[in-house]
């Protein structure tokens, strides 16, 4: 069945060029050069939205918020000939599945909504699964820093390609792990998950690689590896740097060829089984020192970086609210000025260290709202800083984030409520947002 996309562009030419390179494309596509008019139509008929961003009545913009509203898993790109970093930034906070550069060709056109289609097809098969899938712990934020890496693994999630996760610990690598094993075909087949820096390298090899009855003294019986365990699915190898250069041969030799002989035995299994592994190292630091092997690291063939939290700082509110609801305290919230501290933490444990905060804080705090007094120590002696904090304490992101949420209030004349709405946040957020980076109205 052909995809049905939606065009809409003041512009008719434009229109009229997308149309035609889409349908030789096989797409059935319907052109509005108003996106009131597009409104006015059966939105869940299609497939694939495309909208310009500038256009009179209505922008791309505010066309996005109605979509989200009343159809939120209908995938919109948009387009405009205004690029910069914000505005790519506002599209994909909004909501947008993805965003062009106009003037583009024909063939980047056709690029991107390959792509997307596809990415929806993959989320829409993971809608289907069973219930009890979805109640699994799952990456949580909805910054532009995460929507991007939520696209890198949905790009890569169903291809058999080895990955290798880096991060800084308790950014989330394991999850991203389970996130890659359950958007694929493999996962209806086992995830197994090897912490090698928690086994000493004697046992990692028996443990990974198996063994024969009589390999070793105490080996009275046959033993398959974890390997051979997670054939047909996905193995997770967390902390990959502690594993010797040694079994890292042995491992490269696996990866290049599939197959897997036991210790003390001659037999030769082949395995297929997808390789996804993690490093809270810096990767190419271990490299240089002889640490790690150079040719093992060319076998993975995609490398994914999953931010640190002080490079989503919007994100903290959206991972406390689960956090809460996980734990039985949805009834509880956090007032504006304890957030504002928790904003301006760096976060050196990321998000594990958030949850250990949170749960040290729920059992000393009596009250059901969660003050500034109620957080550890070192958030309050910070207090004076995050009040005000200094342009150089901020990421790039910070300062991006900054630009669009005073760009959005000098653009809506400081009307609040208004600016939230059209970044896509509530108003205590951007009030709180507006204290951390001491935006103050021009009179």
């Amino acid at each position: 069945m052909k995809a049905r996309i939606l065009v809409i562009d003041d512009d008719a030419v434009a229109c009229e060029f997308l149309q035609e390179v889409l349908q030789r494309d096989g797409y059935d596509v319907t052109v509005f050069t108003s996106a009131l008019a597009a409104l006015a139509q059966n939105l869940s008929a299609y497939d694939l939205l495309m909208s310009d961003i500038r256009m009179p009545g209505m922008d791309g913009l505010q066309f996005l918020g109605e979509v989200q509203k009343k159809w939120p898993n209908l995938p919109v790109i948009l387009m405009t000939a205004y690029g910069s970093l914000e505005t790519t930034m506002e599209a994909l906070s909004l909501g947008a599945w993805d965003y062009i550069s106009k003037p583009f060709s024909p063939d980047d056109c056709r690029a991107l909504v390959k792509k997307v289609l596809e990415v929806r097809e993959l989320r829409q098969r993971r809608m289907s699964w069973p219930a009890e899938t979805t109640q699994e712990a799952k990456l949580i934020g909805s910054s532009a820093t995460m929507v991007e890496f939520y696209k890198q693994i949905a790009r890569v999630a169903d291809s058999p390609a080895s990955v290798l996760i880096e991060g800084e610990s308790g950014t989330g690598k394991e999850l991203t792990a389970r996130s890659l094993h359950s958007m694929s075909t493999r996962r209806t087949q086992p995830f197994v998950v090897v912490h090698c820096g928690a086994i000493p390298d004697s046992l990692l090899e028996s443990e990974l690689f198996g063994y024969e009855r009589g390999a070793f003294t105490g080996a009275d019986h046959q033993h398959p590896g974890l390997i051979e365990s997670a054939g047909g699915g996905t193995i997770f190898l967390d902390e990959i740097t502690e594993m010797s250069t040694a079994l890292q041969s042995k491992l490269l030799r696996f990866m290049q060829d599939g197959e897997v002989r036991r210790i003390g035995g001659h037999d030769v299994r082949h395995v297929a089984v997808r390789v996804v592994a993690a490093a809270n190292k810096n990767i190419d630091q271990e490299v240089a020192a002889g640490r790690f092997r150079l040719d093992l690291l060319y076998r993975f063939i995609v490398r994914l970086r999953i931010p640190p939290l002080r490079e989503r700082r919007s994100d903290i509110p959206l991972l406390i609210e689960a956090m809460l609801k996980k734990r039985g305290y949805s009834g509880v919230r956090v007032s504006p000025e304890a957030m504002e501290l928790l904003m301006a933490y760096d976060w050196p444990g990321n998000v594990r260290e958030l949850e250990n905060v949170l749960q040290q804080t729920l059992l000393l705090s009596p009250f059901v709202v969660i003050l500034p007094e109620n957080l550890p120590e070192r958030f309050r002696q910070n207090e004076a800083t995050a009040k005000s904090p200094e342009p150089t304490d901020m990421t790039p992101l910070d300062e991006a984030q900054r630009d669009q949420i005073l760009q959005t209030l000098k653009k809506t004349s400081w009307n609040q409520s208004r600016a939230a709405e059209i970044l896509g946040i509530d108003r205590k957020t951007l009030r709180m947002k507006i204290r951390r980076f001491g935006l103050q109205e021009e009179k």
